[in-house]
């Protein structure tokens, strides 16, 4: 008899990535598109003078975030992107705390990534095409402190 996957325990997919919400302070933006969820641990080489050995040694070293890039559709009268911008003065911007939820099928979270004194770095606007038969879509560049995740 054929298995009819009623049986399967929540374990055996991996979870879709496709349904997702992301949370600016306490507001909740929808966006098309995030990328760049990334740390690595920047390596250290060492070789002391007397080593036998003829290499170098390898240390994890300072931690690095990479910056987070959203996508959204463009709307009208919708300028939360350039309105936060256009807040950088001499070295000031507010930061605020950023959240990205990978959402189940009932809408629970069951990651959670959670982003540290972020501000934006980049924005770039949608390209025109007076041929296209695209939605006109814009991106932000966050940079942030730190990145930590959590399961639902």
């Amino acid at each position: 008899m054929a298995d009819d996957g009623s049986a399967q325990s929540g374990t055996v997919w991996p979870i879709p990535k496709f349904r997702f919400e992301v949370k600016w302070d306490s507001a909740v933006m929808s966006f098309q598109e995030v990328s760049g969820l990334d740390v690595e641990a920047q390596p250290i080489e060492y070789r002391h003078g007397d080593s036998p050995a003829f290499s170098t040694i390898k240390m994890p070293g300072i931690k690095k975030y990479g910056n987070v890039t959203m996508k959204k559709g463009v709307f009208a009268k919708d300028n939360k992107f350039w309105d936060w911008f256009n807040q950088i003065k001499m070295n000031t911007i507010k930061r605020i705390p950023i959240t990205i939820s990978l959402l189940d099928e009932s809408g629970a979270p069951t990651m959670v990534w959670s982003l540290t004194n972020a501000w934006p770095t980049k924005i770039t606007g949608t390209d025109l095409k007076s041929d296209g038969n695209e939605v006109a879509v814009e991106s932000i560049e966050i940079a942030h402190e730190g990145l930590t995740i959590a399961n639902g």
